[in-house]
């Protein structure tokens, strides 16, 4: 056999095994990871998306425990780690802009550590987001008024409490903490009414890790992180927001990772995919029942009417 035939072959082999194993690598940090990173005593939920930009570069998505989903221009992967660096949001007053990240997958998890912009290195760690199941004819239960227009039963606050209740209005009066149902559901509808008054700014966490803007936005154009929109990942396809001091509403059904939104009367979000948890989460267990959480960090905001049709269990 020609010996320049032999060392093409071997040469032609040998490449796509190269590219095999970067492929097997690369696929094998594709897709949806639900993280949390140890910083200070606490465990703050994250999210991360990997995939693929053509052949073989990864780019991503990357969720702090605040603010939006975070675009990642590329995902480096060398000797079985792999590592990106995004800049600063929300954050201020920093001398370090970027937030770096190191990796590896370890039977099947990941595993790694965050330069934060603080300067300060903490560890994290991530598993794979579930495939959570769709019912496509759910049968629904009785409603479920989870706030009784009298008190405070069945909800408590996240620290120190500012809410109160008047009228039959559930109140915060400025900023402070955020409150949360004691129960836990899966999939539901729920019908929600709430007044802001100008520039007034808030949220609804569906199962405490999905969050449903609630924000003086009246005459702007839609966007993930205004009125309607799922933060940072699902916009509406109309901005329907009323005139601040107005009294409006939600009409949501989740089921699954499926999110369907009337506002105001208009379908605005119609059955579309969230693509993982928001900034501000209660946490990243995507797959189990979760509370839900009503934003009082943000200013004065006002709720009432709060009805939750739950599914029927099978």
């Amino acid at each position: 056999m020609n010996f320049k035939f032999v060392l093409l072959l071997l040469s032609l082999n040998f490449i796509f095994f190269s590219n095999n194993i970067i492929a097997q690598d690369s696929n094998s940090l594709e897709g949806r990871w639900d993280l949390e990173i140890s910083k200070d005593g606490t465990q703050l939920p994250s999210w991360l998306e990997v995939k693929k930009s053509g052949f073989k570069t990864l780019v991503g998505k990357f969720v702090y425990a605040f603010g939006s989903a975070r675009p990642i221009a590329h995902i480096k992967q060398k000797k079985g780690k792999f590592s990106f660096s995004i800049p600063s949001q929300w954050e201020t007053d920093q001398e370090i802009t970027n937030m770096d990240f190191e990796g590896q997958l370890v039977d099947g998890k990941l595993q790694g550590t965050m330069r934060y912009i603080d300067g300060k290195t903490y560890t994290w760690k991530g598993v794979r987001a579930p495939k959570l199941p769709h019912t496509k004819n759910p049968i629904w239960g009785a409603p479920i008024q989870i706030f009784n227009g009298k008190n405070l039963d069945g909800w408590h606050a996240t620290g120190k409490n500012q809410w109160t209740v008047e009228s039959g209005i559930l109140t915060s009066k400025q900023s402070g903490s955020n409150l949360v149902t004691n129960q836990k559901f899966t999939d539901f509808k729920l019908h929600i009414e709430f007044r802001y008054p100008k520039d007034g700014n808030s949220g609804i966490y569906l199962r405490g890790r999905y969050e449903v803007q609630v924000a003086d936005n009246q005459g702007d154009e839609p966007s993930s992180i205004k009125f309607g929109g799922v933060y940072g990942f699902l916009t509406p396809n109309e901005m329907v927001a009323k005139a601040a001091g107005e009294w409006q509403a939600y009409d949501i059904t989740l089921i699954g990772n499926r999110v369907s939104i009337v506002a105001n009367g208009v379908n605005i979000i119609n059955d579309q995919i969230i693509p993982g948890i928001t900034g501000g989460a209660l946490d990243s267990k995507e797959g189990e029942p979760g509370s839900f959480l009503l934003q009082g960090d943000h200013g004065p905001i006002e709720y009432r009417n709060i009805v939750v049709t739950p599914i029927m269990e099978k």
